[in-house]
Protein backbone atom coordinates (compact mmCIF):
# COMPACT_ATOMS: atom_id res chain seq x y z
CA UNK A 1 0.00 0.00 0.00
CA UNK A 2 1.38 3.38 -1.00
CA UNK A 3 0.17 6.69 0.33
CA UNK A 4 1.46 9.86 -1.33
CA UNK A 5 0.36 13.46 -1.17
CA UNK A 6 -0.75 15.11 -4.39
CA UNK A 7 -2.76 18.22 -5.22
CA UNK A 8 -5.83 18.87 -7.30
CA UNK A 9 -6.04 21.47 -10.08
CA UNK A 10 -6.80 24.16 -7.48
CA UNK A 11 -3.74 23.31 -5.39
CA UNK A 12 -5.69 21.67 -2.56
CA UNK A 13 -4.15 18.51 -1.08
CA UNK A 14 -5.50 15.11 -2.08
CA UNK A 15 -4.13 11.63 -1.45
CA UNK A 16 -3.74 8.68 -3.79
CA UNK A 17 -3.87 5.24 -2.26
CA UNK A 18 -2.76 2.37 -4.54
CA UNK A 19 -3.51 -1.21 -3.54
CA UNK A 20 -2.44 -4.24 -5.53
CA UNK A 21 -4.82 -7.10 -4.75
CA UNK A 22 -3.10 -9.38 -7.29
CA UNK A 23 -1.12 -9.03 -10.50
CA UNK A 24 -4.44 -8.67 -12.39
CA UNK A 25 -6.29 -6.46 -9.92
CA UNK A 26 -5.39 -2.99 -8.65
CA UNK A 27 -7.38 -0.36 -6.80
CA UNK A 28 -6.74 3.38 -6.81
CA UNK A 29 -8.47 5.68 -4.33
CA UNK A 30 -8.24 9.47 -4.53
CA UNK A 31 -9.36 11.15 -1.30
CA UNK A 32 -10.27 14.80 -0.86
CA UNK A 33 -10.11 16.72 2.42
CA UNK A 34 -13.11 16.42 4.72
CA UNK A 35 -15.66 19.20 5.08
CA UNK A 36 -14.12 22.08 7.01
CA UNK A 37 -16.00 22.85 10.22
CA UNK A 38 -14.60 26.40 10.12
CA UNK A 39 -16.14 27.09 6.70
CA UNK A 40 -19.46 25.59 7.78
CA UNK A 41 -19.50 27.82 10.86
CA UNK A 42 -18.66 30.95 8.82
CA UNK A 43 -21.42 30.29 6.26
CA UNK A 44 -23.96 29.39 8.93
CA UNK A 45 -23.17 32.43 11.05
CA UNK A 46 -23.28 34.72 8.01
CA UNK A 47 -26.72 33.47 6.94
CA UNK A 48 -28.06 33.66 10.48
CA UNK A 49 -26.67 37.18 11.06
CA UNK A 50 -28.33 38.42 7.86
CA UNK A 51 -31.57 36.72 8.93
CA UNK A 52 -31.35 38.28 12.38
CA UNK A 53 -30.75 41.72 10.83
CA UNK A 54 -33.85 41.34 8.69
CA UNK A 55 -35.79 40.08 11.73
CA UNK A 56 -34.60 43.08 13.78
CA UNK A 57 -36.14 45.51 11.29
CA UNK A 58 -39.26 43.54 10.31
CA UNK A 59 -40.04 41.71 13.59
CA UNK A 60 -41.09 38.71 11.48
CA UNK A 61 -40.13 35.39 13.13
CA UNK A 62 -40.66 33.54 9.86
CA UNK A 63 -37.39 35.04 8.62
CA UNK A 64 -35.40 33.41 11.43
CA UNK A 65 -37.18 30.09 11.07
CA UNK A 66 -36.70 29.96 7.31
CA UNK A 67 -32.99 30.88 7.64
CA UNK A 68 -32.44 27.98 10.03
CA UNK A 69 -34.35 25.53 7.83
CA UNK A 70 -32.65 26.69 4.61
CA UNK A 71 -29.20 26.43 6.21
CA UNK A 72 -29.79 22.93 7.59
CA UNK A 73 -31.40 21.61 4.40
CA UNK A 74 -28.65 23.19 2.31
CA UNK A 75 -25.93 21.53 4.37
CA UNK A 76 -27.67 18.15 4.17
CA UNK A 77 -28.07 18.41 0.38
CA UNK A 78 -24.44 19.49 0.01
CA UNK A 79 -23.00 16.52 1.91
CA UNK A 80 -25.38 14.04 0.27
CA UNK A 81 -25.18 15.14 -3.38
CA UNK A 82 -22.12 17.39 -3.87
CA UNK A 83 -19.20 16.75 -1.48
CA UNK A 84 -17.29 13.64 -2.58
CA UNK A 85 -14.95 12.23 0.09
CA UNK A 86 -13.19 9.77 -2.17
CA UNK A 87 -13.31 8.24 -5.60
CA UNK A 88 -11.95 4.82 -6.44
CA UNK A 89 -11.03 2.94 -9.58
CA UNK A 90 -10.80 -0.84 -9.38
CA UNK A 91 -9.04 -2.36 -12.39
CA UNK A 92 -9.74 -6.06 -12.80
CA UNK A 93 -7.61 -7.26 -15.71
CA UNK A 94 -9.91 -9.44 -17.79
CA UNK A 95 -13.26 -8.24 -16.42
CA UNK A 96 -13.26 -4.45 -16.51
CA UNK A 97 -13.24 -1.30 -14.43
CA UNK A 98 -15.35 -0.41 -11.41
CA UNK A 99 -15.64 3.32 -10.70
CA UNK A 100 -17.00 4.40 -7.29
CA UNK A 101 -17.67 7.75 -5.66
CA UNK A 102 -18.35 8.00 -1.92
CA UNK A 103 -20.06 11.16 -0.71
CA UNK A 104 -19.62 12.84 2.67
CA UNK A 105 -22.98 11.44 3.83
CA UNK A 106 -21.84 7.88 3.11
CA UNK A 107 -23.82 7.52 -0.11
CA UNK A 108 -21.92 5.56 -2.75
CA UNK A 109 -22.37 5.57 -6.52
CA UNK A 110 -20.74 2.70 -8.41
CA UNK A 111 -20.56 1.87 -12.11
CA UNK A 112 -18.91 -1.05 -13.87
CA UNK A 113 -17.47 -0.94 -17.37
CA UNK A 114 -16.84 -4.28 -19.05
CA UNK A 115 -13.41 -4.78 -20.59
CA UNK A 116 -14.82 -5.72 -24.02
CA UNK A 117 -16.53 -2.30 -24.20
CA UNK A 118 -13.30 -0.41 -23.44
CA UNK A 119 -11.19 0.80 -26.34
CA UNK A 120 -8.44 2.42 -24.27
CA UNK A 121 -7.61 4.35 -21.11
CA UNK A 122 -5.97 7.69 -21.86
CA UNK A 123 -4.91 10.95 -20.28
CA UNK A 124 -6.85 13.65 -22.09
CA UNK A 125 -6.55 17.41 -21.92
CA UNK A 126 -9.19 20.07 -21.63
CA UNK A 127 -9.37 23.82 -21.33
CA UNK A 128 -10.71 24.82 -17.91
CA UNK A 129 -11.10 28.53 -17.21
CA UNK A 130 -7.73 29.96 -18.34
CA UNK A 131 -5.60 26.82 -18.07
CA UNK A 132 -5.15 23.44 -19.66
CA UNK A 133 -5.95 20.55 -17.34
CA UNK A 134 -5.45 16.83 -17.77
CA UNK A 135 -7.87 14.10 -16.82
CA UNK A 136 -7.95 10.33 -17.00
CA UNK A 137 -10.70 8.87 -19.14
CA UNK A 138 -11.93 5.65 -20.63
CA UNK A 139 -12.59 5.55 -24.37
CA UNK A 140 -15.56 3.33 -25.17
CA UNK A 141 -15.60 1.12 -28.29
CA UNK A 142 -17.99 1.97 -31.08
CA UNK A 143 -19.76 -1.28 -31.97
CA UNK A 144 -20.55 -0.17 -35.55
CA UNK A 145 -17.06 1.06 -36.46
CA UNK A 146 -14.00 -1.04 -35.50
CA UNK A 147 -11.61 1.89 -34.97
CA UNK A 148 -14.20 4.33 -33.66
CA UNK A 149 -14.90 5.70 -30.21
CA UNK A 150 -18.52 5.86 -29.07
CA UNK A 151 -18.00 7.79 -25.86
CA UNK A 152 -15.63 9.10 -23.23
CA UNK A 153 -16.01 8.31 -19.52
CA UNK A 154 -13.94 10.69 -17.36
CA UNK A 155 -12.49 9.32 -14.12
CA UNK A 156 -11.90 11.17 -10.84
CA UNK A 157 -14.26 14.01 -11.81
CA UNK A 158 -14.72 15.42 -8.32
CA UNK A 159 -11.16 15.23 -7.03
CA UNK A 160 -9.57 16.57 -10.26
CA UNK A 161 -6.01 15.37 -9.57
CA UNK A 162 -3.02 16.96 -11.30
CA UNK A 163 -0.97 15.26 -14.00
CA UNK A 164 1.57 13.60 -11.67
CA UNK A 165 -1.19 11.63 -9.96
CA UNK A 166 -2.86 10.74 -13.26
CA UNK A 167 0.38 9.46 -14.79
CA UNK A 168 0.90 7.12 -11.84
CA UNK A 169 -2.63 5.68 -12.16
CA UNK A 170 -2.38 5.50 -15.97
CA UNK A 171 0.89 3.56 -15.98
CA UNK A 172 -0.39 1.11 -13.42
CA UNK A 173 -3.68 0.60 -15.33
CA UNK A 174 -1.77 -0.05 -18.56
CA UNK A 175 0.42 -2.56 -16.76
CA UNK A 176 -2.62 -4.53 -15.51
CA UNK A 177 -4.39 -4.42 -18.87
CA UNK A 178 -1.26 -5.49 -20.81
CA UNK A 179 -0.87 -8.56 -18.56
CA UNK A 180 -4.33 -9.76 -19.56
CA UNK A 181 -3.86 -9.45 -23.32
Amino acid sequence: MEDEAFTDISGKPITLDCQSHSSFCREFTVSSPKVSIGKVMVYTCSVWLVAYSVFFFTQNTAVLSSAIIVTLVGMMLYIHFVKVDHESLLVIGSLGLQVSSTYASGREVTTFIEMDKIRDIVINEAIYMHQIIYYLCVLMKDQSEPNGVSGVVPLFQSSKPRLSCLVKVYKSCQEVVSRCQ
